[in-house]
């Protein structure tokens, strides 16, 4: 906060706020906010019936419950005072913020992100020991889809993606974040929705699964085909294989993360699929699925040991058929380390 001249930050909903307190506050009409002054304890404004909740921690936070009459927007307000620059929570709601302007015109506001960020995105050894086990469990079911043991002709991508859900909560995950399945022409839509399309043999499916484990989260891609793909779209995923790799190996600790971006879109640009590839490289990952940093074009922050992202390119074919291959990957100082490691190649299911 003294760096980048903040005197008071303002956390709600979201994950700053379990991040330093372990509390996730409830998407509630009534307002919980930590009030972290540059200097000074900070102070927990919650609800009182949500302070039974709360694990007090003398020295990190006090805790001030509000009555169902007192306004808690004014309370805040009093918390902030006399303080110029104040960070206000990216994820906390907008009617807060619009309720806390006119009782602080002197006020200049900021993104929480600019003083949490930098926190979250460095991860410490538990942190990675987290992902790592969260990584390790949607290897195994990636395996399992492509040794054929998930049954995917003759089943919608709605009752697929139902079964990868089952998988990620038999493996130990707390919370299902996501599970993409998308069949043929459907793979050309990135996040496609899964729904009553039967999926049929000769097909390629994208598979795109993860969850959130013990407070931190996986992700991964996995396409297979079922039965031999034309040649057109073995040759694709060759492309997609290779740029995917370089990207990896890019991943060193002082790369700037629009310099990984650029060394996946390279090879699919060379190889006629540019146009093809719409989204960025990747995300940053931890508490949240997609955080700090991210890895694309124009985001010149260099990795750090710790960083924890995906790497992602994609090529996507509208009406015909899209495929995409995603690991998570941890900056560290002896080089680029993969979360996931279960087969790259696109595997062929006999059908």
């Amino acid at each position: 906060m003294a760096t980048q001249g903040v005197d008071t930050l303002l956390l709600s909903l979201g994950l700053d706020l379990p991040y330093l307190t372990g509390y996730h506050a409830m998407p509630l009409e009534r307002l919980t906010m930590l009030v972290v002054p540059r200097d000074g304890e900070a102070t927990m404004v919650i609800p009182r019936l949500e302070a039974p909740r709360v694990a007090e921690q003398p020295g990190v936070f006090s805790l001030l419950a509000w009555s169902e009459t007192e306004n808690p927007v004014a309370l805040v307000a009093r918390l902030v005072g006399a303080a110029r620059v104040v960070a206000f929570g990216d994820q906390a709601w907008a009617r807060f913020l619009v309720e806390l302007l006119p009782l602080l015109p002197h006020v200049e506001f900021r993104r929480s992100v600019d003083v949490v960020g930098p926190l979250r995105m460095a991860k410490d050894p538990s942190e990675i020991a987290a992902l790592r086990a969260a990584g390790s469990a949607v290897d195994r079911i990636a395996a399992q889809l492509q040794a054929g043991l998930i049954p995917l002709v003759g089943r919608t991508e709605a009752e697929v993606s139902a079964d990868l859900g089952a998988r990620i909560v038999a493996e130990g995950h707390q919370v299902v974040n996501f599970a993409i399945v998308a069949a043929g022409e459907n793979a050309a839509s990135p996040h496609h929705t899964p729904g009553s399309r039967v999926i049929r043999a000769g097909e390629l499916v994208l598979c795109d699964f993860g969850g959130t484990m013990n407070g931190y989260c996986s992700d991964i891609t996995r396409c297979v085909s079922l039965g031999r793909p034309p040649s057109e779209v073995q040759a694709a995923y060759e492309v997609l294989h290779e740029a995917q790799a370089a990207a990896v190996r890019a991943a060193v600790v002082g790369t700037p993360c629009e310099e990984i971006d650029r060394a996946a879109r390279r090879i699919i640009e060379q190889a006629g699929f540019g146009e093809y590839f719409v989204h960025r490289t990747g995300h940053g990952i931890g508490m949240d699925a997609h955080e700090d940093p991210y890895i694309v074009e124009g985001n010149r922050r260099p990795l750090e040991a710790g960083h924890a992202f995906s790497i992602e390119p994609g090529i996507y074919l509208p009406g015909r058929w899209g495929m995409r291959l995603e690991d998570i990957v941890v900056a560290a100082a002896e080089g680029p380390d993969p979360l996931n490691r279960v087969d790259h190649s696109l595997v062929v299911l006999d059908v």
